[in-house]
């Protein structure tokens, strides 16, 4: 894929509308086929990838939306070993997304796009570890959002104050040979598949 500075940017949004049509198509047949599997298989390798990390570190994750590989296994079992836990609030559009913390037992509500998120008397954080969610990704470290940017202004916004890990979380089958891109688009550290973790070069 060419990058940012080759393609005009009329010209990359038709292409990334494109994209998109087709990998919510891939990632949907990828939940299809092994969805709960990979789901489990994704759990035991971030925890893995995260072994090394003090028991101090906050990892943010998301409740799933659609097909999108569900990583509440995943939150589950970290809590449950001790790592401090957050899920995204949506603020506004065009803004960063926020943070609060979480536990299995933390009461939930509609926050903004209708999307459920720990209730407004939570406290909130800012993470060190983020779990991306995605459309499609290649190993260059990009991945195809919804186009809303939330996930990049967020990473923009953390990078400029503190080190923080994203980890794209995907199926396998989500993998592209490239991503369009632009420069606003935040790369990402590492990606876990239900197949494989990869450690994007620096």
């Amino acid at each position: 894929m060419t990058g940012p500075a080759d393609i005009p940017p009329g010209e990359l949004l038709r292409i990334k509308t494109e994209a998109r049509a087709a990998a919510k198509q891939r990632r949907a047949d990828a939940a299809a086929s092994s969805g709960h599997a990979a789901a489990e298989a994704v759990a035991e390798r971030v925890a893995g990838l995260l072994a090394v990390f003090p028991r101090t570190t906050v990892v943010a994750g998301y409740w799933p939306i659609g097909t999108e590989l569900d990583v509440r296994h995943t939150l589950s079992h970290l809590d449950l070993i001790g790592y401090g836990c957050a899920l995204p609030v949506v603020v506004a559009k065009g803004e960063p997304l926020a943070f609060r913390t979480w536990t299995p037992q933390t009461p939930m509500e509609r926050s903004g796009l209708g999307i459920l998120a720990p209730a407004a008397t939570v406290a909130e954080i800012d993470p060190d570890v983020l779990l991306v969610p995605l459309l499609s990704f290649d190993r260059a470290g990009y991945r195809l959002g919804y186009g809303a940017g939330f996930y990049d202004r967020t990473l923009e916004r953390l990078r400029r104050s503190k080190r923080v890990m994203a980890v794209g979380i995907a199926f396998a089958g989500q993998e592209v040979d490239g991503v369009p891109r632009d420069r606003y688009d935040q790369p990402l550290d590492w990606l876990v598949t239900e197949k494989f973790v990869l450690k994007i070069a620096d």
